[in-house]
């Protein structure tokens, strides 16, 4: 059987150039800003033309561009091996972005010319939002209507805490709990991207989710006296964020005198969210307030145990497997979130 896996990202601007229509791109999607389309498209063109100098400043860190794409066909590369060693199926692994290239019609196509079996739709987002997953599977059924794409599609949602995530996470976390200096006292903020409060209010189970893969590193370190909490970075615009804010918890930890170690909880691969908002920007706060260690965890990425993880994942979709994660299994969030898309009929 020919299985084709559609592993996607946000994505990211290639080169300067490129910072303001990914911008726009971004800011145009009704998930993100659900104003009537000729509005949105206005508020889209206004606000991206002015954050753009602001971002193309912080890509300048990163040689221009984003290392996203780089990183996600790294990690399609790994996942393609690891279910080939499987043995059985013939497995492709491609890669699609939401706001950028490879863009989503691009790859339906692909996809199509590959001429699949059963496809397999996996996020590189491992907590599910309306904004992100959401999205992405509103557009992608866009594209598989426009090109005539009629396959058998299994849609994973989510996986906050699964084993192979939550195990390479904790190693990491080991690791950077080892160098702090002996003697000091340290608190683990686990950081994920932020989201308007609006958003969360209305159902979307990001917040829920991304508490739980929180809980589930701790419980696997084992650790009975860590001090930790979660945190929300990354916020733009004028509403009302969830948090409590990064930024603010690391201000608070060097109030008390405390070394911080950073877990990029929400993200799996090296972007300007890691290498430039915590690793520079981040730092240079804690640095100027005497924070009395800044450690940073890096991402999963290519780690065994997570490319282990999302191979089980595709694996069972593929098994037909009853799974909450594919929407064939119930729920994993609790009626109070009810944006879950677990729902009645399930996602795939």
């Amino acid at each position: 059987m020919k299985i084709a896996v559609v592993l996607y990202n946000l994505g990211g601007p290639d080169k300067p150039d490129d910072v303001q229509p990914f911008l726009f791109n971004l800011f145009n999607d009704p998930m993100i800003i659900g104003a009537p389309g000729p509005i949105r498209w206005l508020l889209a063109k206004l606000i991206s033309s002015r954050r753009a100098p602001v971002a193309r400043k912080i890509y300048q860190h990163l040689g221009g561009g984003s290392p996203l794409l780089e990183n996600t066909r790294a990690q399609a590369e790994a996942l393609e091996s690891a279910l080939s060693a499987s043995g059985g199926d013939d497995y492709r692994v491609f890669v699609a972005m939401r706001y950028w290239h490879p863009k989503v019609d691009a790859v339906a196509r692909d996809v199509k010319a590959y001429a699949p079996d059963r496809i397999v739709l996996l996020p590189l987002y491992p907590q599910y939002s309306t904004t992100t997953v959401g999205s992405f599977l509103r557009v992608w059924q866009r594209a598989e209507r426009s090109i005539g794409l009629d396959c058998p599609t299994q849609s994973i949602c989510c996986y906050p805490t699964e084993p192979g995530f939550v195990s390479a996470n904790a190693a990491a976390l080991r690791s950077a709990l080892q160098n702090v200096d002996e003697g000091k006292r340290v608190r683990v903020l686990f950081s994920a991207h932020g989201l308007p409060k609006k958003i969360i209010d209305g159902g979307d189970p990001y917040r829920w989710q991304v508490e739980q893969t929180a809980k589930a590193v701790v419980d696997e370190l084992g650790l009975n006296d860590l001090d930790w909490l979660n945190c929300y970075q990354s916020r733009v615009g004028p509403l009302e964020w969830i948090g409590p804010s990064t930024e603010d918890e690391i201000r608070r930890a060097g109030a008390e005198g405390l070394a911080v170690v950073i877990v990029p909880l929400a993200f799996v691969s090296e972007h300007s969210e890691t290498l430039v908002e915590l690793d520079i920007e981040y730092r240079q706060i804690a640095d100027a307030i005497g924070v009395a260690g800044y450690h940073r965890v890096p991402t999963v990425s290519i780690s065994q145990p997570f490319i282990a993880g999302l191979a089980r994942l595709v694996s069972v979709a593929v098994s037909d497997t009853p799974s909450p994660c594919n929407g064939s299994g119930g729920r994993i969030c609790p009626d109070q979130w009810p944006q879950c898309p677990c729902t009645a009929g399930g996602i795939g």
